[in-house]
């Protein structure tokens, strides 16, 4: 394993501090806590948070800032963070208004993220939640109860994000978000398995030939392994896992998970937006890039959302201050 690292229990925390240093006119990390909070002066709006292992960069803390998250609370590599916490995060992120919580379904994610929930609502905090659960490739994994929450995330961050700016309540934006999540849908690839520093060897290990359909954000394993095949023989097996019909207007995220090149993700996107017009679908709105990683994983993965609102659009489109966005 070669990493640019000091000691594998220390990467965490050596990271958000250097995050923190090198964004300072945006963020800062929240004292004896693993929390990235926005600077913005609160203006009494609903907060939003999110959060979860790390390794993910730059997922969650990325996304911090002025119309998108309040504050990112980061687990352990991998692991959910505790629930107190994600305590803290909800009290940073509070401004009278509540508290909005976007959860990846993770077991672990799950459960911290709803006990400090209650920890909160006992000190009188509002708080509220959606549970995002992407994922089409695999139902249940070692992780999970259902589909797993991956770069879908994102998106939901910006929506939600516009949302909590303009002023909608901690009941509007829940039922935004519930909406949302029965439009969207992402399924990956691995060429390679993620490496976790205290681990020190990949999570699975795949032939030079070999290519993984329907992995995880955490390393785990997909549901098929094949030979490895061109763009756009790619392209066709995981649009294919779609249900898309004639007319439906779509945003599309093109995510690499942390080390694909950009050439062969705009090569992926290229060959996305010819067979998506074969299909006869509207793409009105296209992101691509590293924002939902995993380590230094080899692949990518592909969401729709199916644009059900102008609104939805126009939240996409709003600009923001963050890090990563």
């Amino acid at each position: 394993m070669k990493k640019i690292i000091n000691r594998a229990s220390d990467v965490v925390t050596e990271m958000l501090d250097g995050l923190a240093h090198v964004h300072s006119d945006l963020v800062h990390r929240v004292e004896g806590f693993d929390i990235i909070a926005r600077n913005a002066e609160k203006t009494g709006k609903v907060g939003l948070i999110s959060g979860g292992g790390s390794g993910h960069e730059p997922s969650h803390a990325g996304f911090v800032g002025q119309g998108m998250l309040s504050a990112a609370v980061c687990g352990a590599v991998f692991t959910s963070p505790t629930p107190d916490q994600v305590f803290q995060a909800i009290k940073e992120a509070d401004e009278g208004a509540g508290v909005f919580m976007v959860i990846k379904n993770y077991s672990g994610d799950v459960m911290n993220f709803e006990m400090a929930q209650d920890m909160a609502e006992m000190e009188g905090i509002q708080v509220a939640s959606v549970i995002v659960d992407d994922d089409i490739a695999v139902e249940d994994s070692l992780y999970t109860q259902g589909r797993r929450g991956v770069a879908d995330t994102i998106l939901v961050h910006k929506i939600l994000g516009e949302a909590a700016r303009s002023g909608q309540s901690l009941e509007e934006i829940k039922t935004l978000a519930d909406k949302l999540g029965k439009n969207i849908h992402t399924v990956g690839l691995a060429l390679s398995g993620a490496t976790v520093p205290e681990v020190g060897k990949p999570g699975f290990v795949l032939a030079d030939d070999e290519i993984e359909f329907g992995i995880g954000i955490h390393s785990e394993p997909g549901y098929r392994r094949e030979k490895m095949r061109t763009s756009k023989e790619l392209v066709t097996k995981l649009t294919d896992s779609f249900q898309a019909k004639t007319g439906d207007k779509f945003c599309i995220l093109i995510n690499g998970m942390g080390a694909t090149p950009l050439m062969e993700q705009y090569i992926f996107a290229n060959d996305v937006a010819s067979l998506l017009q074969e299909k006869g679908l509207e793409i009105s709105y296209k992101k691509l890039g590293n924002y939902m990683t995993s380590l230094d994983m080899a692949g990518l993965s592909l969401t729709l959302i199916k644009l059900e609102e102008d609104s939805w659009q126009a939240a996409l489109e709003s600009p923001v201050t963050t890090i990563a966005w």
